[in-house]
């Protein structure tokens, strides 16, 4: 039962993060600067610390399989960081440095700091 939580949840959240490329690609930026890349990794990083913190302060309950859905399907799905080590090597060969840089000083720092505020809001 736990490998059709797990593939079920990764379906659901690796179309939510395509249908997130599109939209922010698509419809509101027309940049090389992997912008809904970042959008979802920020995302998924806030998510999982908001659960995380709810989980630890005992204000949700989430069943084992519930857990497997979310945190290894859902938001391992959605989450994009393969992809984001992938847009950071090709700004880089894009002769693209500075962006390359900001590109992971923002996810990095960024998702941090996303975790631990929603961790912090979980445990409010």
């Amino acid at each position: 039962m736990t490998w059709i939580a797990v593939a079920v949840g990764g379906a659901i959240g690796s179309v939510a993060r395509h249908a997130v490329n599109h939209l922010v690609h698509g419809r509101w930026m027309a940049t090389r600067f992997p912008i809904a890349t970042m959008v979802v990794n920020l995302a998924g990083c806030f998510v999982i610390g908001l659960l995380a913190g709810l989980l630890a302060s005992e204000r949700i309950t989430l069943r084992p399989y519930g857990r497997e859905f979310v945190f290894v399907g859902l938001l391992a799905g959605f989450t994009t960081f393969s992809t984001f080590g992938l847009d950071t090597l090709l700004l880089s060969r894009a002769h693209e440095p500075g962006q390359a840089a900001m590109n992971a000083a923002l996810q990095v720092v960024g998702g941090l700091v996303a975790v631990w505020i929603g961790y912090w809001l979980g445990t409010r």
